[in-house]
């Protein structure tokens, strides 16, 4: 019996970290709402805010940002086409490998991203300090 005691506190442990994600991501979504925006939309926006990819230039390919995001593949596919559609940022083919695509901040997103960073800011800060609290 004394071996599941730890094992049930790690095993809630790792429920309250997803209950916190899913408390706060539900918290993002509904802050950003307002600006036409959910929480995935604001992560790859902060993401390409950035300023420069692994390589120095200032878009990222796809696979970077699918590697910094919790989406896959082809929901993020969906999201950028939707935030190009919007025109917050604009794809482009790799001149590097043009199997690959590039994508970057328009000057659109950036303003909006400025716009909504402290919105972000001050949700995390609520959610994480409560969390600590």
């Amino acid at each position: 019996m004394a071996a599941k005691k730890p094992e049930q506190a790690l095993v809630e442990q790792w429920r309250d970290i997803l209950s916190l994600h899913a408390r706060t991501q539900c918290e993002l979504d509904r802050a950003l709402h307002g600006h036409g925006l959910c929480g995935s939309d604001f992560e790859v926006l902060d993401l390409l805010s950035d300023g420069r990819a692994a390589d120095g230039v200032c878009s990222f390919r796809v696979q970077e940002i699918a590697e910094r995001v919790h989406l896959s593949q082809s929901a993020l596919s969906r999201l950028i086409a939707r935030l190009e559609k919007d025109g917050l940022v604009e794809r482009a083919m790799c001149p590097e490998d043009r199997r690959g695509v590039r994508v970057a901040l328009t000057g659109k997103g950036r303003a909006l991203h400025g716009e909504v960073l402290p919105v972000q800011r001050a949700v995390l800060t609520r959610m994480l300090a409560a969390e600590a609290g």
